[in-house]
């Protein structure tokens, strides 16, 4: 009987370490509107190594890649653990993480990406490129600390004339690169410094930019106290992943960074978005479900996220659903967030071919101001344009796939004080797009319209208690 209770003993000391690494998050999942299965963080072994030891040096001149990759193969070999990251600049190329490891920056710890783009190819996926830190079908993975982790995206997006000031336009030609469109285009191709290119053609190159944080098919993910900056394309893409949770991070690159999404969860299930705040050049915290492949879809879907107590600065849209949304989104919380300067506050956009079904998707208590555009919209008719691309005349196709349907959605206690229209809703004729929307205690100060809300295209718009006043200053 001793012994057996010696034996017990020593594998509770043996396991407290990793049960102290899991931080309880249920005290978010009270008083939800609709049941959601709950996120718990993952559990990393107590083992540790420092980059330095693996020949890295944080002088910003110095490539690391191959340190990262010696110190993930030592964590891994011992069953995973933490990779400590100091203080220091630490130049790399891409990192790929592995089941139960830790990815911990300190404070003053900056990942900065090489601009040699050489380094992200992919030579098995037909000249696709890798993302700056990416997984694929990994259990247990986290990036955690106080540490930056900068993308260098500037080497990567292209951009609009429009978008920028004299002395901006200056400074991005003076990089090298190639004009296009009669001047209102520039692309980051012959940069200078001499790094090689990863394609023939700057439109080709274009399409190969890669995202900071790509993680694909894993489970048990956690991204806590980090901020991600300056993504080629968007910043933190959980795809196909469940258990998921973001704590207390930032998300921020220039408010023009083409393509620059902040937290984008494609096809995820089971994820806890909160305590962050984003300030990014697209869409701001967004939900993705599905493409379009041939006759099928991904299937997943988003399900049972809560997003809860962030910021958003600028964004393209503070929440945002679609443009994908194929397969069903459905279980999702959005509550007690502040959106300020985005392009519109709640935003819903898809299109016939990129469309799908919302179901129980609650927001409340969202406070807005100075929202560029809309504070609550919802279309169907959003075209998925590149850069330089121009919008065509929208035409219903004689057999439409993946048709947008934006129903079971409740929106309660927002205020936004600042915007162009305050609430716009349009669907599409003949398809039953828009649809069973409640909106209950909101109030919104607008500067040209109150309601865009086409009665054609849409069915069942409830409102209780909205008001709608127009800032006549």
């Amino acid at each position: 009987m001793i012994l057996r209770f010696r034996r017990i003993f020593s594998l509770l000391i043996v396991l407290l370490p990793l049960i102290s690494m899991a931080q309880d998050y249920s005290s978010y999942y009270t008083e939800l509107p609709v049941p959601l299965k709950q996120a718990v963080a993952p559990v990393i072994p107590d083992n540790s190594v420092q980059l330095t030891d693996f020949g890295a040096v944080g002088d910003g001149m110095t490539l690391c890649t191959e340190a990262f990759e010696k110190a993930i193969s030592k964590l891994n070999k011992l069953g995973g653990g933490h990779l400590n990251v100091p203080q220091g600049v630490w130049l790399t190329g891409p990192i790929a993480l592995k089941d139960n490891i830790d990815l911990h920056l300190d404070k003053n710890a900056v990942i900065y990406f090489s601009p040699d783009k050489s380094l992200y190819v992919d030579e098995d996926e037909n000249g696709r490129v890798y993302a700056c830190i990416r997984a694929s079908k990994r259990k247990n993975i986290s990036i955690t600390g106080e540490g930056v982790i900068d993308g260098n995206g500037a080497q990567w997006r292209p951009v609009k004339r429009s978008k920028v000031s004299d002395v901006e336009w200056k400074r991005f030609k003076s990089l090298g690169g190639e004009e296009r469109d009669n001047g209102s285009l520039w692309y980051p191709w012959n940069v200078k410094g001499g790094y090689p290119n990863i394609s023939e053609d700057p439109v080709m190159q274009e399409g190969r930019r890669n995202d900071l944080v790509r993680f694909t098919n894993c489970e048990n993910v956690l991204f806590k106290g980090v901020t991600f900056q300056n993504s080629p394309r968007f910043h933190v893409h959980p795809c196909n992943c469940r258990n998921v949770i973001a704590d207390n991070i930032t998300i921020r690159c220039p408010w023009n960074a083409q393509n620059g999404d902040g937290l984008d969860l494609s096809d995820c299930q089971q994820c806890l978005i909160v305590n962050s705040t984003v300030n990014v050049g697209d869409d701001g915290l967004c939900m993705k479900s599905g493409k379009d492949k041939g006759d099928k879809a991904l299937v997943n879907g988003c399900s049972d996220i809560l997003i809860e107590n962030n910021v958003v600065f600028h964004a393209h849209g503070g929440f945002v659903v679609g443009s994908e949304d194929i397969t069903l989104m459905r279980n999702i919380v959005v509550r007690k967030c502040r959106f300020s300067e985005t392009d519109t506050g709640l935003r819903f956009k898809s299109g016939i071919g990129r469309g799908g079904k919302t179901e129980n998707i609650y927001i409340s208590d969202v406070f807005m101001t100075d929202i560029t555009d809309e504070a609550i919209v919802v279309q169907c008719d959003y075209q998925n344009l590149h850069a330089g691309a121009k919008a065509e005349e929208f035409k219903l196709p004689k057999n439409p796939q993946f048709v947008p349907e934006f129903t079971g959605i409740h929106i309660e206690n927002v205020v936004c004080r600042g915007c162009n229209t305050a609430i716009r809703m349009v669907g599409i004729e003949t398809l039953d797009c828009v649809h069973d929307i409640e909106l209950k205690n909101v109030s919104i100060v607008y500067n040209k319209k109150a309601r865009e809300i086409d009665d054609k295209t849409t069915r069942n718009i409830i409102m209780e208690n909205v008001r709608l006043t127009e800032d006549k200053k």
